[in-house]
Order: C-alpha cells, then structure tokens, then sequence
C-alpha cells in the first residue's frame, strides 16, 4: 500500500465521519422531539379530554411538564412548575391565550369536556 493510498483512506474515513456527525446532529432533534412527544418543542395542536400532562422541553421553556388540570365548557385551566420550584398557572376561555414564560397555550375550542389547544413558542 503506498503513500496515496494511505491518504486516500483516510480522508475518505475522515469525512464518512464528519458527515456521520453532522448528519446525526441534524436528525437529533426530531428524534428528541419524538421521544418525548409531539408537543416537546412547543409547536403542535392536541386535544385533551381530562386533566393530563404534556411534556415540553425544560430547557426552552423553564418547565418540563404542561399540566392540564381543569376542563369545563367555560374555561381551561392549566400550570407548570418550573426548573426553580416556582408554580405558574392559568386559565381561559375558549378562543382566549395563555402565555407560562415563553410557551403560548390557545384554547381553540370546547366541546364538552375536550378542549382542542394549540401551542406555540412566544416571542
């Protein structure tokens, strides 16, 4: 094997790597997001029908866990304790917004005990 052929191999090894790498950073998100459901990076529409827990990214955020605790025809109330033990909460109408630090939680409708909302990043 002489010396172009060492080369050779190793440039090839080298960038099989490196787009080894840079592919994998690209993908990690979405295989992040998937994990932990479809509303991990604040951006989905759900509907909910009982007091349930929606995981969202704590890093983004300050909290790990949208917590819906309360649906009725006439208000949806929710909260989230935060990476520092404090406790944010809210509750609206339909067609009203709620905003917990940088996460905006629309409560589009209500029919009867399902509130269809939709999350978003907030500016």
């Amino acid at each position: 094997m002489g010396i172009g052929t060492r080369w050779t191999t190793t440039t090839a090894a080298a960038t099989m790597t490196l787009v080894g790498t840079l592919g994998l950073g690209l993908m990690a998100p979405v295989a992040q997001a998937a994990a932990h459901g479809p509303c991990y990076d604040g951006r989905c529409k759900i509907t909910v029908s009982r007091p349930t827990n929606i995981a969202v990214d704590s890093h983004r955020f300050g909290f790990g866990k949208l917590r819906i605790t309360h649906i009725s025809s006439r208000s949806v109330k929710m909260s989230a304790t935060t990476t520092g033990g404090a406790r944010l909460s809210g509750s609206t109408s339909p067609g009203g917004t709620v905003r917990l630090n940088s996460l905006s939680i629309r409560v589009q409708s209500v029919s009867g005990h399902k509130a269809k909302l939709v999350l978003t990043r907030a500016s």
